[in-house]
């Protein structure tokens, strides 16, 4: 015997932006905990999010005219952007950057942490730090 899992419509529309929120959400306390920096500097976002948002939406655009792409009706809310693109792809185009760069921010202060902590050399005896700094 088959067990049939209901699924609702309407919650498949939403699927698309709740996954971009998800990851918004799941990236977000890479900005606290390792000084990722991304959300403090709106400028540099701005100027990282534009020609991302450009080339890749001109391209969905271009795909979607000549009918070499299409964006599922039932895994999308219907809320079309101008030249056919909807809001879902748009929320893609913004979130995965930010969650990139807040990944990539994060990973950067852990290598300049650990590239610190190596740079401290030790003497091999006693284990103190050696160097000028630490006298």
């Amino acid at each position: 015997m088959s067990r049939r899992v209901l699924r609702s419509p309407q919650i498949d529309r939403f699927q698309y932006l709740l996954l971009m929120a998800a990851c918004l959400v799941l990236t977000l306390p890479l900005e606290f905990v390792f000084r990722a920096r991304v959300y403090r500097r709106p400028s540099r976002l701005v100027r990282t999010l534009v020609p991302v948002l450009v080339v890749f939406l001109a391209w969905d655009a271009v795909a979607v005219a000549r009918g070499h792409w299409h964006f599922s009706d039932r895994y999308t809310t219907g809320w079309l952007l101008p030249l056919n693109i909807p809001v879902e792809e748009f929320a893609f185009f913004l979130a995965i950057p930010i969650c990139a760069l807040l990944t990539y921010e994060s990973v950067s202060t852990m290598l300049g942490y650990l590239a610190d902590r190596r740079r401290v050399r030790r003497d091999p005896r006693s284990g103190e730090p050696q160097g000028a700094e630490h006298a």
